[in-house]
């Protein structure tokens, strides 16, 4: 798929379903992927993972080669930052921990309306006036894989998000379920009723304004995972590599040790990087 295709999916009532890559670096990844012909696209982290500029650009140009769209999620809400990765090649940005309205349009701007800055960026933003009707057509073309998430983390950012899709331009909403864990209070509580009534929310506010949601859903088991997929995710973030090459490693290792030697040991690992504590 393409940036565009996830809309397209999207729009006709579908789910599009991708993972989390934090070794993006690695070079046989993509051919590793692009043989698992269920993956829509991939979750490139640069908040929390150590890839420079360069690294991105590559990752993004193979996985789209490959057929993934490759969407990546910046370090802070910096319209610069977004702006480089989809220079680099990705189709699209995810955008950590917004909050407020204006914290949104400045994304929407750097993202929809890229190249457009300054003050005719603010007019565009802020009236819809564009600086000609040749720019204002010129733009979607310009921009045809754009695909905007905005992650919402926080109480504040549930409390605006009804607001926050009111401006358009907002493709998916990604709940990061850790860092709401914390911000409400209840850290790593997933089953918390809480939570699952902030899920909710966010949930039934992105399904009145048809803008897709998801999670990235790094904990629990996986019929866990499924469960909230059927809550009504149509933007399915599932796992990661660090967590996926973790657990496979540690059950089939214990497994050789608990048949040969006897010793039992953990069945799983803590949460690892971009499929963790990161989201």
């Amino acid at each position: 798929m393409r940036g565009r295709d996830l809309k397209t999916t999207l729009q006709a009532g579908k789910r599009v379903y991708g993972i989390a890559v934090e070794g993006y670096g690695q070079p046989r990844w993509p051919s590793f992927f692009a043989n698992i012909n269920t993956i829509d696209y991939v979750f490139m982290d640069s908040e929390h993972s150590p890839n420079n500029r360069e690294t991105i650009a590559w990752a993004a140009q193979c996985y789209a080669a490959y057929g993934i769209a490759p969407l990546l999620r910046i370090p802070d809400i910096s319209p610069s930052q977004a702006a480089m990765g989809m220079d680099a090649g990705a189709h699209g940005i995810i955008v950590p921990y917004i909050e407020t309205v204006e914290q949104a349009k400045a994304m929407v701007g750097a993202v929809k309306y890229r190249p457009l800055k300054g003050v005719a960026l603010e007019q565009a933003l802020s009236t819809g006036q564009f600086p000609s009707q040749e720019t204002e057509d010129y733009l979607p073309g310009f921009n045809p894989d754009a695909f905007l998430v905005l992650m919402i983390e926080s109480p504040t950012g549930i409390a605006n998000l009804s607001d926050i899709l009111a401006i358009g331009g907002i493709d998916a909403i990604l709940i990061g379920p850790h860092d709401l864990s914390i911000s409400l209070g209840i850290p790593e509580q997933y089953d918390h009723p809480r939570f699952i009534e902030a899920v909710d929310s966010i949930i039934q506010t992105c399904q009145a304004h048809n803008t897709a949601v998801g999670m990235h859903l790094m904990f629990g088991p996986l019929d866990v995972a499924m469960d909230w997929v059927r809550r009504g995710f149509n933007f399915v973030s599932l796992r990661g590599d660090t967590l996926f090459v973790a657990n496979t490693a540690l059950y089939e290792l214990n497994t050789v040790r608990e048949q040969v030697d006897g010793i039992k040991q953990a069945d799983t690992v803590g949460d690892l990087g971009a499929s963790g504590h990161s989201a």
